[in-house]
């Protein structure tokens, strides 16, 4: 029989999850680097919480309260779940573009969508933030790095990737050969990015279809050495993937792939559909 003073839950009860530990950082300063990307710097004694890795593609899980809430950083999670499922902060994921372990800041680029109501929940927050305004994240997550011994790199990706690809390209070895390719909208958005002299760097400007089209032209005939980075929205990379995998036949461990997001969907939605069949990418 169980006292007042033994209270373990039964044999089968599920275990409860613990709390991811959620770092709360200030905004330190912004910059408009494109018409349409904005890098944000964050830092502050939260920047310790953080899981800092060093993969090339770290990224970082917003959580954004709605104003209207009353809510502040950091946010209990449990509690709101528990008793206003409604108020739960909602996440955004972002790539880390810098860490700067030194000075405990980190830099985060933002795409912009235009001005105040067009853009969605995050991208308006950062448009809006100023120095001084907190922001409670989760991670950092990760798994891609450019390996030193791959004899020739391919990165694929569109305006939400930039960042990660940018972040791939200042890592590689200075001796470093291979291709990015990157799919933007509109061609003032094109960066100056620092790379090895043996990567190429091709901009597709327009329709995401011209992505899909530039790499069916490519000669991937000899796949050995080849390692693949290509993150874009769920449709084409769908897409992307059947020229890579069954048309080029490149041994699926050597590409990280994934869908960044989906035309149509708000992360949310976007997340949970990775459970179902819409939202696999592998046929």
């Amino acid at each position: 029989m169980q006292t007042a003073t033994d209270q373990s839950p039964p044999a089968d009860a599920p275990a409860k999850r613990p709390a991811k530990r959620q770092a709360v950082l200030e905004v330190l300063g912004k910059t408009r680097i494109s018409p349409r990307l904005l890098r944000l710097t964050l830092g502050g004694e939260g920047y310790s919480a953080l899981n800092r890795n060093h993969h090339a593609d770290a990224y970082v899980k917003f959580l954004l309260a709605d104003p209207a809430s009353g809510l502040h950083p950091p946010y209990d999670m449990d509690a709101l779940r528990e008793h206003s499922p409604e108020l739960l902060p909602a996440r955004r994921t972002y790539t880390v573009r810098h860490w700067d372990d030194e000075n405990q800041r980190l830099d985060v680029d933002v795409v912009l969508h235009g001005d105040g109501e067009e853009n969605g929940i995050a991208a308006r927050w950062a448009d809006e933030a100023q120095p001084g305004d907190l922001i409670a994240m989760n991670g950092a997550g990760g798994g891609y790095t450019p390996l030193p011994e791959t004899t020739h790199h391919l990165l694929i990706g569109d305006h939400a990737a930039l960042p990660a690809i940018a972040a791939a390209l200042e890592s590689m070895q200075a001796d470093a050969s291979g291709l990015a390719i990157i799919q933007l909208e509109d061609e003032e958005d094109r960066l100056e990015l620092e790379r090895p002299a043996g990567v190429e760097l091709r901009w597709v400007i327009g329709p995401r279809e011209a992505l899909v089209e530039t790499v069916r032209t490519l000669d991937l005939e000899d796949p050995e050495g080849l390692q693949v980075f290509c993150h874009v929205e769920r449709a084409t990379t769908k897409q992307l993937r059947r020229v890579l995998v069954k048309d080029a036949g490149i041994p699926r461990p050597q590409i990280s792939i994934s869908a960044y997001w989906a035309l149509g969907r708000i992360e949310d939605q976007f997340q949970a559909e990775k459970r179902e069949p819409i939202g696999k990418i592998d046929d």
